[in-house]
């Protein structure tokens, strides 16, 4: 199988084959995910951002305690900014360092 190599944000490549691209930044609403598997959700796709990249999560309600997941796990290697607060959703953009 020929897999073809795409340029990713943060520069990072694309290589499953799927011939789709990566550009600009990932937005990952969770509002729509079972609370049971939301955080792992999060987890899931954060891993997914290569250094100097970014994900832009979108939340029902403050995500504090999964923020302290975060800065457990990743011991500093991710920023966070809020970009809307409620109240209907909260938008931050996580980056990695």
């Amino acid at each position: 199988m020929e897999h073809t190599t795409l340029p990713l944000a943060g520069g990072g490549q694309h290589t499953c084959g799927c011939n789709e691209s990566d550009h600009g930044i990932p937005e990952l609403d969770v509002r729509a995910v079972p609370h049971a598997i939301r955080h792992a959700t999060v987890f899931g796709a954060l891993s997914a951002i290569p250094s100097g990249g970014s994900l832009d999560l979108v939340a029902p309600h403050d995500p504090k305690p999964l923020l302290a997941q975060i800065a457990d796990r990743e011991a500093g290697a991710v920023t966070v900014r809020y970009l809307d607060e409620g109240p209907d959703a909260w938008r931050l953009r996580l980056t990695r360092a």
